[in-house]
């Protein structure tokens, strides 16, 4: 357990504008900072942050919380989980009790794949480093490639001895379970239960997460033994916390110099990254050989728009760069494209030259990914066959473009450089609109069919019913209660000589409704109207800050939900003082015993359609009589006139 003075620490450590931006590139926007959100397709900057509060919010898909709420989010952690996390970045010490057996087996899987993949880093590391073949082959190996120490640290690179069990020997030997060695990919069960290293005999090159966690391991076997071998690279298969269609190797290590730059080479392997590092240019990323998804797409459009495709001058690089460059397009990505100089990759370019050569040659020789497309598909091209299908390929590639201005910019010159009317293109292109937007329709059916037949009680969606009027109105009366909770502004007498006390919104809204034995319905604001209640009368006044740092997870970030809203200029602001706070109270109390007394019609609605006995209708009609007069006298108090 973390004790609270601790909790304390840590978020008054926690910059919510430091945690968010090692996942999120976010540029500066008045007082607060904006970006793309990382919770939901985001194509224009919705996700706000406010560093003064120390909190975040979408405006489009709504979530919003503290620094410890991003990253039990973001990460998919625990709440202690959460903490330690944020404890190691600010360099504070957390005293916490041994774990039983018993808590050490509840741990999850995916914390326990992080824990074992992080000893195998170090592991590897120590073998590459310590034992005398890691020294005589695997550093052998690096030293032969021109990589520096600092590289070799930064990349946390290792080696795997030769013998078959040397991990899983040792691993057994710190305790660490065969299920997790499998299920990590570090090791491989035989049909007789015994276990062989997966990476044996080769240098290893770790996968890091955004977040800085070991995710997965690359091993190559050494050039002397690649004569002959199917597989030069091996990776860890997929898991529960490695994907690798959703990963880039050298991510983590490249993305502060892809929001500084504004700007990320892609390249495909992982000594064309080190060898670039160690040029001095580290905005860069692989995708290792894999097929470009759009899953590494959006994780790039967080810190940048611009990409440079740096690949070989070959056919299979130019190949390589056309794969996937639609999905780049189609994210608002700007593509430009740098080709190589005969018998040159990246990792032998970057080292024969310095940053400041190879900056020169990319401002040379880069180039904008249409043009270059359109220039390599028909340069020198007379068959009219193989014209059209170039010129359509183009196209298409323009189609996919959101912006409209953007798209007609390279319509306008893709006519000039072709020799055709922008009629033509125009009619081309928007065929292929018109396809994937029916496409698009088509999957929207098949999606909305699947849920029907999954959910098939479900209601459609229309006017809003008393439930949800109900869920709606108990949201603004926490909110109430969150925000100014604390403020004594109603006077309330108790005894018949006129002594009167202060009461709190908190304290009045609790009141008022127990006075007629009602409950917010939503069990969680309940519990916070009671807490805050409570707190109130133990002399706490800063009800949101408490609420925005409450170790239930669910209440903090509802909590920091509610508290945000848009940043309106001075001049249109409401000034909440004193008697208009109390109006406001007294008519949610209102509008929620009003939404009480239409949820209860609907449910004696209901139960007048199935009545059998006239004793029985007698019954409802008269609690339904009894209701309307509520209704009515609440609606005077309200001032409002109701239509029956």
């Amino acid at each position: 357990m973390i004790d609270r003075p601790t909790i304390d620490r840590i978020m008054d450590a926690a910059n919510i504008v430091d945690v968010v931006s090692e996942f999120v590139s976010l540029r500066k926007s008045g007082a607060n900072y904006k970006g793309l959100c990382p919770f939901h397709d985001d194509r224009t900057p919705s996700f706000s942050v406010s560093p003064a509060r120390g909190i975040y919010k979408c405006f489009s898909c709504g979530k919003a919380g503290n620094a410890a709420n991003f990253i039990m989010e973001h990460e998919q952690m625990s709440y202690p989980d959460a903490l330690r996390w944020l404890a190691r970045k600010y360099h504070i010490e957390i005293k916490e009790r041994e774990l039983t057996d018993e808590e050490r087996e509840q741990e999850s899987e995916r914390e326990s794949l992080f824990i074992v993949n992080e000893w195998a880093a170090d592991y590897f590391s120590q073998v590459l480093h310590d034992d005398p073949d890691g020294q005589a082959v695997g550093m052998a190996y690096f030293r032969s490639r021109g990589f520096r120490d600092d590289i070799i640290a930064r990349f946390r690179l290792g080696y795997a001895p030769q013998k078959r069990n040397a991990l899983s020997t040792t691993a057994h030997a710190k305790g660490y379970k065969d299920e997790f060695l499998v299920k990590s990919g570090l090791c491989v069960q035989r049909d007789d239960g015994s276990l062989y290293d997966r990476f044996a005999g080769r240098v290893i090159f770790p996968w890091i997460g955004v977040s800085g966690k070991v995710t997965a391991f690359g091993g190559r076997v050494l050039d002397s033994r690649t004569k002959g071998v199917a597989q030069k690279y091996v990776n860890s298969p997929d898991s529960v916390v490695y994907h690798k269609d959703h990963e880039l190797y050298g991510l983590y290590q490249a993305k502060k110099a892809i929001a500084k730059e504004d700007c990320v080479y892609m390249v495909e392997g992982y000594t064309d990254v080190l060898s670039m590092h160690q040029c001095g240019i580290e905005n860069v990323v692989a995708n290792s050989g894999t097929a470009l998804s759009i899953f590494q797409i959006k994780l790039l459009r967080r810190f940048t728009s611009h990409i440079v495709l740096l690949y070989d001058g070959d056919e299979a690089g130019i190949h390589a760069a056309l794969r996937g460059a639609d999905m780049f397009l189609a994210e608002g990505m700007n593509i430009k494209m740098l080709l190589l100089p005969d018998g040159d990759d990246p990792d032998s370019f970057a080292r024969k030259h310095t940053a400041a050569d190879f900056r020169q040659y990319v401002a040379d020789h880069q180039e904008d990914f249409l043009v270059f497309k359109t220039r390599y598909l028909l340069k020198g091209v007379t068959d009219p066959s193989k014209r059209s299908e170039g010129i359509a390929s183009i196209v298409k590639s323009i189609s996919v473009i959101t912006d409209q201005i953007v798209r007609s910019t390279y319509i306008k010159e893709c006519a000039q450089r072709i020799g055709m009317s922008e009629r033509a293109l125009i009619y081309e292109m928007n065929k292929y609109i018109r396809r994937d937007r029916e496409e698009q329709m088509r999957q929207k059916e098949r999606e909305a069919e699947r849920q029907r037949i999954a959910s098939p009680q479900k209601v459609s969606q229309g006017p809003l019913t008393a439930t949800q009027m109900t869920a709606d109105v108990e949201t603004l009366l926490i909110q109430l209660v969150v925000r100014h909770g604390a403020e004594k502004v109603f006077r309330e007498l108790v005894a018949e000589d006129g002594s009167a006390f202060d009461l709190s919104v908190a304290e009045f809204i609790f009141y008022n409704l127990e006075e007629d034995g009602l409950r917010l319905e939503n069990s969680l604001y309940q519990g916070m109207l009671e807490e805050a209640v409570a707190l109130v009368q133990q002399g706490e006044t800063d009800l949101l800050g408490h609420f925005e740092r409450h170790p239930d997870v669910r209440v903090s970030s509802e909590a920091t939900r509610l508290s945000v809203t848009y940043q309106l200029s001075e001049s249109n602001q409401v000034r909440m003082n004193d008697e208009t706070l109390r109006s406001q109270v007294e008519h949610v109390l209102l509008d929620y015993r009003m939404a009480i007394v239409k949820s209860r019609e609907e449910v004696l609605r209901q139960q007048l359609a199935l009545a059998n006995s006239s004793e029985e209708k007698r019954e409802i009609l008269a609690e339904m009589s009894n209701l309307l007069a509520m209704r009515k006298e609440i609606a005077r108090m309200v001032g409002k006139s109701i239509i029956i």
